[in-house]
């Protein structure tokens, strides 16, 4: 590719994301970084500071990126432009047509400087050929250590490559390794699929906002969708409504794998799990239509807290599960020997007391060192369990929680051995429906133990969260905020 094919691209890219083509100074530099230039010789010749050229790069390199997946900067510009064009990972011939809020690929109108639209059978390569697999992984994180999740990858895989599981949620409380392993899950896993997209919602956006990004990232790759009909309205070709929502069309044509992480944000704070924020239902919608419409694609969500939707869905022979991620027991151990510490014959104390989760552990090891010199014993003699940084990382879910279910984690915190929940105490102003309620809602958020003995079962709270509870929401100051 010569330097003006390459700024083409550069410029189609930036269009379809923003709307705007490349101004002058971002051709220039541009131009300049494909011809060797440093930034000192681009500002010369800009008649800038050098300061202001790099702070133009930057945004640039930084929007490139998130275009493309992958990172992009000066020294890699030129080769991954020309990946995308060799490897036909960009459809130049795709315009952007809006209907109602969101952006859709017009499969009809084309560029006179490009070449025709590829058609389905191209985009799938034809023939038997196996599709070339689209990654939009910008916000999935990079791929850390997991410690054994063996049995747990198993599970995952076999839920959605053998038995076409279409909504699946990984739960857990902070810290026990949702993300970890779902990017572990990707990775071994994406080539089964045609589009592999990953997104954050912790910032809360509206799903319509989410809905048109995702779908723009489709239409980067090149993928193909029905044309509207007379009413602007995408039909698919099965018929099926999807309610409004244009994402349906894609997952229901295109094998796709789409990760949300932290759904727990487009939730209420202050109310019981899974009410959401107003103006944020669609996102249940979303979920309920992704579980029950006829696809071949999967919904993966990432949740401290148990979508409503997922808890009256699931089912063994049904497509939507969950799995319960939970302590990782003595394959811990592995946590502790990389952070050095000794005294092993104390290690399953110390695991059995922060329940195995990897990232507490890995806090409290590095509290071990830093306050006691890695005395483990010094430490486990400790007298109530020190918290440390634990604390600052339990306030986000506990912040979540409603009035009446601070007042049931009080009460349990208070307890010294697990209890049954077959009356109401008579220390809680609850009726019998609405502790029923709160003792589920801490079931879904991860918060609470349950005990089986025999046919009953018996309620508590892991030590670090017991011991939090009495630091922060002891009983008389519960009491004072509800008056």
């Amino acid at each position: 590719m010569d330097v003006q094919e390459v700024l083409k691209l550069a410029d189609d890219l930036v269009f379809i994301n923003t709307g705007k083509h490349l101004d002058n100074l971002q051709e220039v530099i541009l131009r300049g970084t494909l011809q060797g230039q440093k930034y000192s010789k681009i500002a010369d010749e800009s008649h800038c500071s050098e300061g202001h050229i790099k702070d133009i790069a930057s945004a640039l390199w930084k929007l490139l990126s998130e275009v493309l997946g992958e990172e992009v900067n000066k020294a890699n510009f030129r080769v991954r432009l020309e990946q995308v064009k060799f490897s036909n990972l960009w459809n130049f011939n795709k315009d952007i047509v809006q209907i109602g809020e969101v952006n859709f690929c017009e499969n009809n109108s084309q560029s006179p400087k490009v070449p025709n639209s590829s058609t389905d059978e191209e985009f799938l390569n034809k023939g038997n050929a196996k599709p070339k697999v689209r990654e939009y992984l910008g916000e999935m994180p990079k791929s850390g250590v997991l410690f054994d999740r063996t049995s747990e990858l198993a599970t995952l895989k076999q839920w959605i490559l053998h038995e076409n599981t279409r909504l699946l949620a990984i739960l857990g409380i902070v810290g026990i390794g949702k993300t970890a392993l779902a990017v572990h899950l990707v990775e071994q896993i994406k080539h089964e699929f045609d589009f592999i997209i990953w997104r954050s919602v912790a910032t809360s956006p509206p799903l319509s906002i989410l809905q048109k990004n995702i779908i723009q990232f489709f239409c980067r790759g090149g993928a193909p969708v029905p044309a509207p009909n007379a009413d602007g309205v995408v039909v698919p070709e099965n018929g099926a409504t999807t309610g409004g929502l244009p994402l349906l069309n894609y997952l229901q044509k295109y094998r796709c794998l789409l990760i949300l992480d932290d759904v727990q944000m487009v939730n209420s704070s202050g109310q019981l799990a899974g009410n959401y924020q107003p103006g944020y239902e669609d996102y249940g919608r979303l979920f309920r239509q992704v579980g029950e419409l006829s696809h071949n694609s999967c919904l993966v969500l990432l949740s401290s807290e148990k979508p409503r939707e997922i808890a009256a869905l699931e089912g063994t022979n049904q497509p939507i599960r969950s799995l319960q991620l939970n302590g990782l027991g003595a394959k811990a151990r592995e946590i502790l020997r990389e952070k050095g510490l000794a005294e092993h014959e104390k290690w399953s104390e110390l695991i059995e007391q922060y329940r195995g989760n990897p990232l507490w552990l890995k806090i409290v090891a590095t509290m071990i060192q830093d306050l006691f010199d890695g005395s483990l014993s010094e430490f486990l003699s400790d007298d109530p369990l020190f918290l440390g940084d634990l604390e600052s990382l339990l306030h986000q879910p506990f912040n979540r929680l409603s009035e009446s279910e601070k007042q049931v984690m009080s009460w349990l915190a208070s307890e010294t051995a697990p209890v049954s929940i077959s009356k109401v105490p008579e220390n809680l102003q609850l009726s019998r429906s609405q502790f029923l309620k709160v003792m589920q809602s801490l079931g879904r958020r991860s918060l609470i133990e349950k005990i089986p003995e025999g046919d009953r079962t018996f309620f508590t709270l892991e030590p670090v969260l017991k011991e939090y509870v009495k630091t922060n929401y002891s009983r008389p100051n519960i009491e004072k905020e509800a008056r």
